[in-house]
Formats: structure tokens, C-alpha cells, sequence
């Protein structure tokens, strides 16, 4: 494994519709440096892994279980496993997501 990563040099994956994502693994964990374009929707959904969502650029209206807030660069969002969480990028947004245990759909895109 490397230990030093410039994400500039990792291809961009699109994960949904107006949502890229450069990937990073290790053992335990994936880190996905994201960009949302302005309008980009991810749907309601829950998976087994911890994530947190980190706001680096924009406005994110995130709903985590029920409860919606926008976010903005400094925000951070805590995902237990198994909670329902959805996203509207409001502006064009940055965010940095780190997941636990290592999102192996996300590995298997390349």
C-alpha cells in the first residue's frame, strides 16, 4: 500500500447521477474525496458501514434518520451503520466521506 497519495492522480468514479468520487482503501477503511454538482440527489438509503461525511465546499442538505439541516464547509456528519441518510447539493459541493468497515462496491468500481 502507499503511504503517501496524491488524489489529483486517482481517476474520478461517478457514483450516481451529478456525484464523482475519487477512491482511496486501506485494510480498514475507504476515504472518498467527493464532488456533488448543483442539484445532485442521493436518494434515502442505509448501508452496514460507519460513515462520516466531512463539508469542505458548499451547501449540502443532508437528512440523517428523519432530520434534515444544511451543512456547510466545516460540518461534520456522524453515520452510525444501518441509518437511514440521504443528500441534496444545494451549490456545487466538496465533501470528504470516510467509511468503516472498507466500501468493497466502491473498491470494485477500479
Amino acid at each position: 500500500m502507499e503511504n503517501f497519495v496524491q488524489t489529483e492522480t486517482l481517476p474520478e468514479k461517478q457514483l450516481r447521477e451529478g456525484i464523482y468520487a475519487r477512491l482511496v482503501h486501506t485494510e480498514q477503511m475507504t476515504v472518498a474525496h467527493v464532488l456533488l454538482v448543483k442539484g445532485a440527489i442521493l436518494p434515502v438509503h442505509a448501508h452496514i458501514h460507519e460513515q462520516v461525511t466531512n463539508v469542505i465546499e458548499g451547501e449540502l442538505e443532508m437528512t440523517v434518520d428523519g432530520h434534515t439541516r444544511i451543512c456547510r464547509p466545516g460540518d461534520v456528519v456522524l453515520l452510525p451503520s444501518n441509518v437511514p441518510h440521504g443528500a441534496v447539493a444545494l451549490t456545487e459541493c466538496r465533501v470528504i466521506d470516510v467509511f468503516q468497515p472498507v466500501r468493497e462496491d466502491y473498491r470494485a468500481l477500479g
